[in-house]
């Protein structure tokens, strides 16, 4: 059973940084999709990024483009999301979130019903 850690999360000032990680375990294969997803209160969960761990093909959205960056360390099975010049609309629990699945394949990457396990969440404060 595939099981997600997100970490890294905290509060920042407006322009600052911080780098979120997901660890992925229970998943034997080398091929998948991790997603990040964030939730503002009372909003919609959005997705924000993804990567597909084989050729590390990677997906942006529009709103985070230039500033945000998901990577991953194949041999920790973690991947993560570089958060740059955050703005004070990037607040909200960040979600990782699994498919054994290309990213791209089937539904757009950021489609929700896309992925299979989520991670319980980490909270990133944007505030001055």
């Amino acid at each position: 059973q595939v099981h997600l850690v997100e970490s890294g999360g905290g509060s920042v000032q407006p322009g600052g940084s911080l780098k979120l990680s997901c660890l992925v375990s229970g998943y034997v294969a080398s091929t998948y999709c991790v997603a990040w997803f964030r939730q503002a209160p009372g909003e919609e969960r959005d997705g924000v990024a993804a990567i597909y761990s084989g050729g590390g093909y990677t997906y942006t959205a529009d709103s985070v483009k230039g500033r945000f960056a998901v990577s991953q360390d194949s041999a920790k099975n973690t991947h993560y999301l570089e958060m740059n010049r955050l703005r004070v609309e990037d607040a909200g629990m960040y979600y990782c979130a699994f498919t054994p699945k290309h990213c791209g394949a089937g539904t757009y990457w950021w489609s929700r019903e896309k992925y299979d396990t989520w991670g319980q969440g980490t909270q990133v404060t944007v505030s001055s």
